[in-house]
């Protein structure tokens, strides 16, 4: 078992199914309503997207009721939190998360989140892959040597936001741009340095 892709994998989907409860936890506070289109604010009013670093947790449903996507959404939550951490090592694990992360999305549970999802699914595709002969590359090398940073640092920047966001709201939403650069940087490199050690540590074992 790839242990480094492993952990990525039950990170990333935990991550994914909380803040997948989130929205849900808004959305069923909006009630028996029905959104007034297929993209939406997940936090109601008084909360104007253009005024905090949040955008009001944007997402979107093919559900026409808020109470019903709110409630779907925290099950979906629970169940990824669930898998994430129970069963993503498992076959067809990944796959697995993957579907789930893919409805979370269909069904109001934001945008990052089911992307957050779906790299954890495509990582864990890679937990029990075998190892092929062949010593990595150079570049593969400096990767494997990364981890586990780019997972801590994009743990630590999701996380953190909340924190800021709430103290320094104005400042954080003056720097979203680069914090969402940051997200797609270190998201995927958090996974493919996980990849890349577990081939290195694999290796000098052979």
């Amino acid at each position: 078992m790839r242990k480094a892709t492993k952990t990525v994998a039950t990170w990333l989907g935990g991550l994914a199914g909380a803040a997948g409860l989130e929205h849900g936890y808004f959305e069923i506070l909006r009630g028996n309503t029905r959104p007034t289109s297929l993209m939406f604010a997940s936090m109601g009013p008084p909360c104007v997207p253009e005024k905090i670093w949040n955008a009001c947790e944007p997402a979107m449903t093919i559900l026409p009721n808020f109470l019903a996507a709110g409630i779907l959404t925290v099950l979906l939550g629970l169940l990824i939190m669930l898998w994430s951490a129970l069963f993503v090592q498992n076959k067809n694990g990944g796959s697995i998360l993957i579907l789930l992360s893919v409805s979370l999305l269909l069904f109001g549970g934001g945008f990052f989140p089911p992307l957050i999802g779906i790299i954890g699914g495509v990582a864990g595709l890679q937990i029990n892959t075998p190892v092929k002969a062949g010593q990595p590359g150079t570049l593969p090398q400096f990767m494997a040597g990364l981890w586990p940073w780019p997972l801590v640092i994009f743990m630590l920047w999701i996380l953190g936001q909340f924190p800021v966001g709430y103290f320094f709201n104005d400042f954080l939403q003056s720097i979203m741009p680069y914090g969402l650069l940051l997200i797609l940087v270190t998201l995927p490199l958090s996974a493919y340095c996980a990849n890349m050690h577990d081939l290195r540590r694999q290796e000098n074992k052979i």
